[in-house]
């Protein structure tokens, strides 16, 4: 719940500029935080890919990148690929944003990848969409 209450209020906080979402973000990467030091292999990539948002959504986007980067090799190596998926997504959507198409749009269509064999159908459908 803290994972995906924590993406979804960062990417509130970019959209809407309201306090209380980056707040509910803020905690969301102190309670990963220290979930991480419970188990690396369950949280590390989480933790990495709310710690991108938040520094998106900072305008810190040097260490943003780093952190998608290392979301995706975390989710990767770990075998969580539904979570790679979602991490290329916003990576994807990220250098979309930045005016770096030519970079995010293999991003997005590996996350449509990773989705298809997942079996995530609507998803496929809601990301073609995008792209």
């Amino acid at each position: 719940f803290v994972f995906f209450e924590g993406i979804s209020a960062l990417c509130l906080a970019r959209d809407t500029k309201q306090e209380k979402w980056r707040q509910i973000g803020e905690q969301s990467v102190r309670i990963m935080s220290q979930l991480v030091e419970y188990s690396v292999w369950n949280f590390e990539n989480k933790l990495s890919l709310l710690q991108a948002e938040l520094y998106y959504l900072n305008h810190r986007h040097a260490m943003a990148e780093l952190k998608y980067q290392a979301s995706i090799t975390s989710a990767y190596n770990h075998r969580f690929f539904h979570e790679e998926a979602m991490a290329r997504e916003l990576y994807g959507i990220y250098l979309v944003e930045n005016k770096m198409a030519v970079r995010g749009i293999p991003q997005l269509e590996m996350a449509l990848d990773k989705y298809k064999k997942w079996g995530a159908v609507r998803k496929v459908d809601s990301l073609k969409e995008f792209i």
